[in-house]
């Protein structure tokens, strides 16, 4: 067969920018130069931000012409360096201690950078061929380590968010599975969601996208340790049914994302499995436990769910994005499921050809699982779960530091690695404890030295601690809440005897 002859033209100035095997060169000293000004960059962070304001950053932002381009790879780095880079949140920083962000691992970054320059899409496998096989096999693991059993199946997503949307559509339609048009116009106001009021605020996003009645989330109080119980659950569902309505799920949380508490979880399932109801767990900080050394017990009961969410992004320490969703029985799947004859006929499942878009929710998709093949293949699952135990142990540690510090209050022990506290010395009131840990956070930001969060707790304001990063110590601790009770105690007796502003959240 000869092959066709092309003529070759010289490339335009635009052409020249493109990935292909001429422009190889460019490319590896363009990644190159990024890399080097990333590496240089965390290696000089004295703090994990530099306090900069909104109000500040946005005129410099502003000002760039997007429509006159710098036509240079070191000007734009340059550029970037001062708008972005310089003051970026480095979450690698000892004294990051405030959302559910991890450093990254090594093995993660370089799938990162394979996976952007290939640019596969996961929609359909003549679009990703191996990547498809890869990402089912992630899921299989997944599957495996949580116990669902052999027609378990899933597919990575996005998020947590976007998982427990997924999930909980899968329960909305098991719940009307066989009603007529009719019918699930009068059911659909009719069904409800049991979570916890620890629990994420997604679920009560995905019942306003699924269509639900505005008060489809029941919500069920927790105890001090902030965790559902199983007696409520089942009182919930009994009262449902005597009203008519329709309980197309409960959530149970492990790993709540303020308190990083875990739900009985083999006890709600058991009220589920007796109930006749779907049971959703949302692992996605929590599913860390799935390869800890020390700690997998505490997810025991996970395995008779319904379906899970996990964000490798989170416990895995592997870049945004990274998550998925996983379903018991991969039937259950096909309520996400539309054939177009242009991407994946339906034709292609008799041919047993595996195109992920016929599971998920999105088309177009990043190859996300290779970040988590290459870290399980350069690291292992038991280095991972090395470090996700190192940090629930630093969390320890710094509960017992806050506790044994009469500056602070402390609110439950986390089974994982959040600490919920604040700043009240003996006799402070409890509003100008609200405020004074409001500046705190404010002003600890402000200052680059550190960043914690803020949450409130029965209508209290409260910092707190998340603990993601190994390379945080004791003495990182230390220093740090030091800094929050010397910004709390300025600002105290400046207002101790004023008119207190109202504490916003």
């Amino acid at each position: 067969m000869t092959l066709p002859v092309h003529t070759v033209t010289p490339p335009s100035a635009a052409r020249a920018h493109l990935f292909h095997d001429g422009t190889v060169d460019d490319y590896r000293a363009a990644v190159t130069a990024g890399a080097d000004r990333v590496a240089r960059r965390v290696t000089e962070a004295t703090g994990p931000f530099t306090g900069v304001r909104p109000e500040q950053l946005a005129p410099l932002v502003d000002a760039i012409d997007l429509d006159r381009p710098l036509c240079d790879t070191t000007a734009a780095l340059d550029e970037l360096d001062e708008v972005y880079l310089r003051d970026a949140v480095w979450f690698h920083h000892p004294r990051y201690l405030a959302h559910l962000n991890c450093p990254v691992v090594i093995p993660a970054l370089l799938g990162e950078a394979v996976l952007s320059a290939v640019n596969s899409s996961m929609d359909t496998w003549d679009q990703s061929a191996g990547a498809t096989l890869i990402e089912r096999r992630l899921i299989d693991w997944t599957a495996a380590r949580i116990g669902l059993g052999p027609a378990a199946d899933g597919v990575f997503t996005s998020g947590g968010t976007q998982s427990n949307l997924h999930a909980l559509l899968l329960a909305r339609e098991e719940a009307l599975a066989g009603a007529s048009p009719t019918d699930r116009r009068i059911l659909l106001p009719r069904l409800r969601i049991i979570t916890s009021a620890a629990g994420h605020f997604s679920v009560q996003k995905a019942a306003k996208l699924l269509g639900l009645a505005p008060d489809a989330v029941v919500v069920v109080q927790t105890g001090p340790d902030r965790r559902m119980r199983a007696g409520a659950v089942r009182h919930e569902i009994s009262r449902c049914r005597r009203a008519g309505l329709t309980v197309l799920a409960v959530v149970a949380t492990a790993g709540t994302t303020d308190f990083g508490t875990i739900d009985p979880l083999d006890e709600i399932a058991e009220v589920c499995a007796t109930s006749g109801v779907w049971l959703h767990v949302d692992a996605a900080y929590g599913c860390g436990l799935l390869v800890s050394p020390t700690r997998r017990h505490l997810l025991d009961g996970i395995e008779r769910a319904d379906s899970v969410t996990v964000d490798y992004h989170k416990s895995f320490f592997q870049p945004v994005s990274s998550s998925a969703v996983l379903v018991r029985d991969r039937r259950t799947l096909r309520h996400a499921t539309w054939h177009a004859d242009y991407l994946n006929p339906a034709r292609m499942v008799a041919e047993r050809i595996p195109n992920q878009v016929d599971k998920s929710l999105q088309t177009t998709r990043r190859f996300d699982a290779l970040k988590l093949w290459l870290t399980l293949r350069v690291m292992g699952p038991d280095a991972i779960g090395e470090l996700f135990d190192e940090v629930c142990d630093r969390a320890a540690q710094a509960w017992q530091l806050a506790a044994a510090d009469p500056r602070f209050e402390v609110l439950t022990a986390s089974a994982l690695s959040t600490v919920v506290f604040r700043w009240r010395p003996a006799g402070t009131p409890a509003d100008l404890a609200d405020a004074a840990n409001l500046h705190a956070r404010s002003a600890l930001a402000a200052s680059g030295l550190a960043v914690v969060a803020g949450t409130k707790v029965d209508g209290r304001q409260y910092l707190k601690f998340t603990v993601l990063n190994p390379a945080t110590s004791p003495d990182d601790v230390a220093y740090v809440l030091d800094l929050i009770a010397e910004h709390a105690g300025r600002y105290a007796p400046k207002t101790s005897t004023l008119e207190l502003p109202c504490p916003v959240g």
